[in-house]
């Protein structure tokens, strides 16, 4: 089930999920109310939940379809990559926290973990966010961060190991490394973080 007030944004994904084997859309909403009503008519096993919708939150639905439909495992799907959200949607029940810059072959993969019972964001992930709020980078070694930036570059791990004279296996290491230090899940996050530093002023 999509629950986004984005009419477009409901339809793209509609879009990629029924692409995907073993996957369909059983429902859709743009609002709590809609998304509380038709939830346990449906009983969806997957809920990609926005977090702000015009009367409400995605935390608000979240909390509610536990006492409603407990099967239902939701997934945070959202713009917002802020650390109080990620955490009162991981308190609410959320099984995994997406960002709206995923890809869709990425989304699809998420989905059908989470269906198979997997939860991709956990109390650490979110606790090592927080004490790396300050600078995330802080722990990275200097290929490391020569790897992120390269990264925000839009290069990709093929480039980047022909741009620093390693194999693409190293450059796999240097990213499964910078992710976990860095408190994030995917490589399109550390794309999405340098953006947003370099337009924030930020030179690596």
């Amino acid at each position: 089930m999509i629950i986004d007030d984005h009419e477009v944004v409901r339809r793209g994904i509609a879009e990629i999920v029924d692409r995907a084997d073993g996957l369909a859309v059983v429902a859709e909403a743009g609002t709590v109310a809609e998304a509380v009503r038709r939830a346990p008519l449906v009983r969806p096993e997957v809920v990609l939940v926005d977090l702000q919708l015009p009367d409400g939150t995605g935390i608000d639905i979240i909390s509610t379809l536990r006492e409603k439909v407990p099967d239902a495992r939701p997934v945070v799907l959202t713009s917002f990559d802020d650390d109080d959200a990620l955490a009162e949607a991981l308190k609410a029940g959320a099984k995994a926290y997406l960002l709206k810059t995923v890809r869709g072959a990425e989304l699809a993969d998420v989905i059908k973990a989470v269906a198979a019972g997997r939860t991709l964001l956990d109390e650490r992930t979110v606790t090592r966010r927080r004490a790396d709020h300050e600078d995330p980078t802080a722990d990275l070694t200097p290929s490391e961060r020569r790897v992120l930036e390269l990264i925000g570059d839009g290069l990709s791990n093929r480039e980047i190991g022909e741009r620093l004279g390693v194999a693409e296996k190293t450059v796999k290491n240097h990213i499964t490394a910078l992710l976990s230090k860095m408190g994030l899940q995917r490589r399109t996050q550390v794309a999405a973080w340098v953006a947003g530093q370099r337009a924030a002023g930020w030179r690596g």
